[in-house]
């Protein structure tokens, strides 16, 4: 989730990014339920609810059981992170922490490797640290091809808004169900991603993506409707079929393990 300098001040979440700054009140739920979200955003024009919509039915709770132990990777996979170093990935001031990539500040990081179409695995853990304002709670993000974003966040506790709760593809569809384990346990991702195509800046195929979260579907060969980012509508700004991996950091000590691809 991008809330590139956020401040909450008085009930209103203040968010600075990009050179402007803007103000934006949450609002919850009318069923009384505690999601919050923004009802000053576009509307989504497949479904007709807002950007980040607190209405938006909520994905019922399904507990994916205990996690299990590290999934290991497949002999023709691209291990992106195998617990020793980040040497598959672009410098930056992330770091290994007791086997694991531990995100650092608000930077990401970012492979070194370019990938289209792939099948995606990688393991991750909020932090146990209930003090953290809502908008940092296990907050991160998998972003294929460094444009669409699979939102990574703790959804055990936190009630926000659908399009923004963990496996949802951010700022467009929820997951089909809340899988998420509390924060402190290890989840799984696992990522079937196809890429787009473009014949020059027409867009012949839009991406897609089947999901699963801790062993529960999530995504079913679902469409990703352009870029995503905070506040506003999708849009296909960059006409590419390849792209780095990247994760997102928002001050959150996010963790990831057991990282690994295999490129379709």
């Amino acid at each position: 989730m991008k809330l590139a300098h956020c401040l909450l001040f008085l009930g209103f979440i203040v968010c600075l990014g990009s050179g402007q700054a803007a103000a934006a009140d949450l609002v919850h739920a009318k069923d009384g339920s505690g999601v919050y979200g923004y009802k000053d955003t576009p509307i989504l024009p497949w479904c007709g609810f807002h950007v980040h919509d607190p209405d938006r039915p909520a994905p019922k709770r399904v507990n994916p059981g205990k996690a299990g132990l590290p999934v290991p990777a497949p002999a023709d996979a691209v291990v992106l992170f195998d617990g020793k170093d980040l040497s598959k990935w672009n410098q930056t001031d992330w770091k290994v922490v007791d086997g694991c990539i531990e995100a650092v500040g608000g930077t990401n990081l970012t492979t070194r490797q370019d990938f289209g179409s792939f099948q995606l695995h990688l393991e991750w853990m909020a932090p146990n640290l209930p003090g953290l304002p809502w908008q940092n709670r296990g907050n991160n993000g998998v972003h294929i091809m460094g444009l669409y974003e699979i939102q990574v966040f703790d959804s055990f506790n936190e009630k926000i808004y659908p399009d923004g709760q963990a496996a949802a593809i951010y700022a467009q569809t929820p997951p089909l169900v809340n899988a998420c384990r509390p924060p402190g346990e290890w989840q799984t991702y696992d990522i079937v991603f196809t890429a787009p195509v473009f014949q020059g800046e027409k867009l012949v195929s839009a991406p897609r993506v089947t999901m699963l979260h801790n062993g529960l579907i999530v995504h079913l060969d679902q469409e990703i409707r352009g870029e995503t980012n905070h506040r506003v509508l999708p849009e296909f700004k960059k006409k590419v079929n390849r792209g780095p991996l990247q994760l997102s950091g928002h001050d959150c000590p996010v963790r990831f393990r057991n990282i690994w691809l295999r490129p379709l």
